[in-house]
């Protein structure tokens, strides 16, 4: 079990907190994330888009929307978020696979649809021409550089991708840009590697396109990410090839920007002192099971290694609804809060209401140390999902 770099996000003051549950975003540590990648951005002459799949927290697009250049999507309803809360950001879509319906309600939204076969471009590609959409196919260079297989693109028998065998150069007639994405929390230096993989595979395919498209699973906002390889690495491709450059990050944003406040509703002993919480691993932060890793807990500390251990569990009736084992400096009471960091990327998309549980209310705290309270989720958030 892993635990993701999470250090930092002090700033969040759990007793100021509007709610609980209750994400806080973190304004100031999101700026901070967006003036690193607006760097980026500038310096490699290339664009910078939103991977809505990691981040989707709208009421941060006028922020987002300052530094970055769009957004990519997977859904319609992605698309149709991007438009609407963008304020003019270009909206790029890619999904393994698109009903006809869903593509067409895509394009209403999109400049870019990236089709993931050369089969649904042959079938859907016509549709996405004729709407003036900039279209391009996903590729698969093979080339493994994700620790952990569920969150591997190119692991043996991928879905996700056109690899070289399978590719038809015959048919790209109409089609402007390649994309490929084979990292997932990674450095400069593995896009090295995956950047030469995809030139001898595929580099003779780029000429004439008007763009390629990096994909996401860039870590450029980790403390020691070498952000100047990732930029000699993006003007490099540019001059050999002439192309516009796209990345779409999704944790690099959101990565330190936001916690997830909870309180000790129950305090119970089954060989060991647990703590029930008003919060859910498998309904508010699913990634904790999935993964899984531990996520960090301002003042806790490892199993033992400080005078009170404790296993936090969740409020489901799940067995394993559990968060993990942590120690603290003094017991804990009930009506206790704690702040679990890092709980803002590819935790708030996953979220369910597994149990009719409600979902932690979302607040921002800005520079000026105000929390504001944006979000609430009640019984209709709740039954408006069934029918």
């Amino acid at each position: 079990m892993s635990s993701r770099p999470n250090k930092g996000m002090l700033a969040v003051d759990p007793v100021k907190a509007p709610d609980s549950p209750c994400w806080v975003i973190d304004l100031p540590a999101l700026e901070d994330n967006l003036k690193l990648l607006a760097h980026v951005q500038r310096e490699a002459d290339c664009k910078i888009l939103l991977a809505l799949k990691g981040f989707a927290t709208w009421s941060t697009f006028p922020l987002v929307s300052k530094y970055l250049s769009g957004a990519t999507s997977s859904s319609p309803h992605e698309a149709q978020l991007a438009r609407e809360y963008l304020q003019g950001g270009e909206v790029h879509c890619y999904a393994p696979a698109y009903t006809e319906q869903d593509l067409r309600e895509c394009l209403k939204w999109s400049d870019h649809i990236v089709f993931n076969s050369f089969s649904q471009w042959q079938r859907l590609g016509p549709i996405a021409r004729a709407a003036g959409a900039s279209c391009g196919i996903r590729v698969n260079p093979q080339q493994r550089e994700v620790a952990v297989e569920l969150y591997d693109p190119s692991a043996p028998r991928s879905r996700l991708g056109v690899i070289e065998s399978e590719f038809k150069p015959e048919l790209l007639e109409g089609i402007e840009g390649l994309h490929f994405h084979a990292l997932c929390e990674l450095g400069s230096d593995a896009l090295e590697r995956v950047l030469a993989a995809f030139e001898k595979r595929f580099g003779k395919y780029v000429s004439g396109l008007k763009w390629v498209n990096f994909g996401g699973g860039h870590h450029i906002t980790k403390p020691g990410y070498d952000t100047e390889l990732l930029i000699r690495l993006v003007r490099s491709f540019k001059q050999r090839y002439g192309v516009q450059v796209y990345l779409e990050p999704g944790e690099a944003i959101a990565i330190r920007t936001g916690v997830l406040v909870a309180t000790v509703l129950d305090l119970v002993h089954n060989e060991m002192p647990l703590a029930i919480l008003d919060t859910s691993a498998t309904a508010h932060m699913p990634d904790t099971l999935e993964m899984p890793y531990r996520p960090d807990i301002v003042g806790a500390g490892e199993p033992g290694e400080k005078p009170y251990t404790y296993r936090l569990g969740g409020l489901t009736c799940l067995a394993g609804d559990v968060v993990g084992d942590y120690s603290f400096d003094h017991q804990l009471s009930i009506g206790d809060r704690i702040v679990l960091l890092d709980m803002s990327h590819y935790t708030m998309v996953k979220t369910s209401n597994f149990n009719g549980v409600r979902m932690p209310s979302i607040a921002l705290r800005h520079a000026d140390d105000r929390y504001e309270l944006v979000k609430q989720f009640g019984y209709d958030s709740y039954r408006d999902r069934l029918g």
